[in-house]
């Protein structure tokens, strides 16, 4: 991953000391262990390796995601870095992640987000439990028949996908469709090759000439979903036309079951690993809304956010110019032992547990309440029915920087 050529030309100035290695076997497979020791040695940190400023500590993340002169990183920076034969063939996938909300201004942003939330209300999503009760039972039911579960593939995607395809109103037989674009869009948001990211372009124009006549469906019979909200935006004049409609079903597609499903692996594979905290969590299910905070903060959705400096800032006693990188690391912070004690504990019990996991103020992600909400459910549904539930193996692939996902998470009953 490789800055603009105009940031980098910043960065040529700041002098980098001491060095860390982002990109090792060891700080990918313990990425908490290098964030620990920079957020004690340097925690506004600027590495040229990742062409920017880490923030590794809770008070400066928190500083940094409430003041509006840090700027949201668009998802097409990295693109427009990219050499001119490379940004050509990609041009079809700028063009279209440009339309998705917050990719082309703060504004278009902020426009998405009031939209949004007329529809993420606490009545709507409570009104989703049944249906999320139901479809999660079907999922569960299914693998108790197997006596196994492959959990990434066979659980934790298909439930949320399933949820944000209903939201949106997509036909229930194209749901395994959806899911497979949507896992190829992943690329975009990491540190991947050139081969990765044209699959992505080709997956991202896919589902958006899927989308269209759905919408165009919607506009001639309206229904209580996600696309009829924003048809209905676009006829008040917030929205701009079918493109970015389609566009953003696109995103929220993607987003809408990446979170949770993240959120379901890593919570299961921690109480794997603390085993006594699984059996309290059995023993007292009224800790369910407790174990899922503590999955959030203990292992996370997403490490690290991107932002731009705006002006010129001060950070940690650290000067930022303007438009460079500042990498704002919400895993770091999670852990951070001055605000969460024994933080690399596992503790379903935790009182004050005032994670960033979902950031904070205005970029504050929408979609939390209902992560929260398929996780509690999850869960909830899931252990009682396998009292015997065993870890077979897991595997993780790398997710830079600083990240790492699980790919597989075999079970046995």
């Amino acid at each position: 991953m490789k800055p603009a050529p105009e940031i980098a030309m910043l960065n040529a100035n700041v002098v980098t000391s001491p060095r860390y290695e982002f990109f090792s076997p060891e700080a990918i497979a313990n990425s908490q262990s290098l964030l620990s020791r920079i957020r004690s040695e340097d925690p506004v940190h600027f590495s040229d390796q990742l062409g920017g400023w880490l923030v590794t500590r809770y008070a400066d993340v928190m500083a940094a995601l409430k003041d509006p002169r840090f700027l949201q990183a668009t998802g097409t920076g990295r693109l427009d870095a990219m050499p001119e034969a490379a940004r050509q063939q990609l041009r079809p996938l700028r063009d279209s992640i440009r339309l998705w909300m917050g990719n082309d201004s703060t504004e278009d942003h902020l426009r998405f987000q009031r939209i949004l939330k007329k529809y993420f209300t606490p009545g709507t999503l409570e009104a989703l439990r049944p249906r999320i009760q139901e479809l999660t039972t079907e999922l569960v039911d299914a693998a108790r028949a197997r006596g196994r579960a492959e959990v990434v593939s066979e659980l934790a995607y298909p439930l949320p996908a399933n949820v944000i395809a209903e939201m949106l109103g997509v036909p229930t037989k194209d749901r395994e469709l959806l899911q497979r674009w949507s896992r190829d869009l992943l690329p975009i948001f990491t540190a991947s090759s050139m081969e990765q990211l044209l699959q992505s372009q080709k997956s991202v124009l896919e589902m958006t000439d899927y989308m269209r006549p759905i919408v165009e469906e919607h506009r001639r019979e309206p229904r209580q979903d996600l696309i009829s909200v924003f048809l209905a935006e676009e006829a008040a004049g917030n929205i701009r036309d079918v493109e970015e409609i389609a566009a953003n079903c696109v995103l929220l597609l993607f987003a809408g079951h990446e979170t949770t499903a993240n959120l379901i692996c890593n919570g299961l594979s921690a109480l794997f690993d603390f085993p006594d905290q699984l059996e309290l969590l059995r023993a007292k299910p009224e800790l369910m809304q407790s174990a899922v905070e503590e999955m959030l903060r203990f292992s996370g959705i997403g490490g690290t956010i991107t932002r731009v400096a705006g002006t010129d800032l001060e950070l940690g006693g650290k000067k930022i110019a303007p438009r460079q990188l500042v990498f704002v690391s919400l895993a770091s912070a999670n852990h951070d032992p001055e605000v969460f004690p024994e933080p690399s504990r596992f503790d379903i019990t935790r009182k004050t547990n005032k994670h960033v996991t979902f950031g904070y103020g205005s970029y504050y992600c929408l979609g939390a309440a209902l992560a929260r909400l398929e996780a509690q459910v999850f869960f909830s549904t899931f252990l009682p029915r396998f009292p015997n539930l065993r870890l077979v193996d897991r595997a993780w692939e790398p997710s830079p920087p600083l990240g790492r996902r699980l790919t597989a998470l075999n079970v046995s009953f």
